[in-house]
């Protein structure tokens, strides 16, 4: 992730960790201060194996709004053995408590697994709402882009496709096996994640990205969840393709995307900016 300074201009990236990099914005200036008086931050959940350069492109569409970056990067191992993702999720939180980003206002934009990854971080905040009261009220929105979501086995395909796209098969089979001999430690936690998204939601405004074709995502289950926060008051926006690919909407429908994307972020009034060119 280092190598982001490279690919995009006016931005200085920070290690914070082996997984976790925080990326300066250097090239846009607020026009006035917004609430808090600090720069919003984008808490950014790539899906697995992502490259610098293709998290570029989201990155400045954010970076370009006014806003510094948090990529917080996922690992199979987390996923695998749940117990160690819910460890990383206390890192994050403590990474977002911290003094360097605990006045900034928040928005979340999670792909794929990276959904899965804020769902760790959610079951903290569940279980200690008055500790994280401060970050519930600091996240104005959450964006989620291509879930993986229903049945066990879209898991498992979307672990076969991101680790060994040669030996998909191979993978999923594997993978199903050890998700039956392990039940207790993978099954059961998936099973608690799900449930503390899907019932005990954040409320801040979502926009949710789909496609009908995904076969990591049972749309049909998406589309219930999101029926169900509706009920609840919850402002959700959705975009679905009937054919699209996986994580790679911007690539297939970059007009729609953007422009679904930046009319969601200026809904938010989160970055009244202006460019320093």
């Amino acid at each position: 992730m280092m190598s982001m300074s490279a690919i995009l201009s006016g931005v200085t990236a920070h290690k914070i960790s082996k997984t976790i990099t925080f990326l300066l914005n250097e090239s846009v200036v607020l026009s006035w201060p917004p609430q808090g008086g600090a720069r919003p931050l984008l808490l950014l959940l790539p899906w697995l194996g992502s490259q610098p350069r293709g998290l570029a492109k989201y990155c400045d569409i954010y970076l370009r709004s006014g806003f510094d970056v948090l990529i917080v990067e996922s690992r199979v191992s987390q996923f695998l053995w749940p117990k160690w993702g819910l460890d990383y999720g206390m890192k994050v939180l403590e990474v977002l408590q911290s003094d360097r980003f605990v006045r900034r206002p928040l928005l979340v934009h999670a792909f794929s697994v990276g959904g899965y990854t804020f769902s760790q971080l959610l079951v903290h905040i569940y279980r200690n709402p008055q500790q994280y009261d401060g970050l519930i009220r600091r996240l104005r929105g959450q964006v989620y882009d291509s879930l993986v979501m229903g049945s066990l086995d879209r898991m498992a395909v979307g672990l076969g496709r991101s680790l060994l796209p040669q030996g998909e098969n191979l993978v999923r089979a594997a993978s199903m096996l050890y998700f039956r001999a392990f039940k207790r430690d993978t099954v059961d936690y998936f099973n608690m994640n799900i449930d503390i998204f899907w019932h005990h939601p954040i409320q801040a405004p979502a926009l949710f990205f789909s496609c009908e074709n995904d076969p990591m995502c049972d749309h049909l289950k998406m589309k219930e969840m999101i029926e169900d926060w509706q009920k609840r008051g919850m402002r959700v926006d959705c975009k679905a393709w009937k054919d699209s690919t996986h994580a790679g909407h911007l690539r297939d429908h970059p007009q729609q995307y953007l422009s679904t994307l930046q009319e969601f972020i200026q809904s938010l009034s989160m970055v009244p900016l202006k460019a320093k060119m």
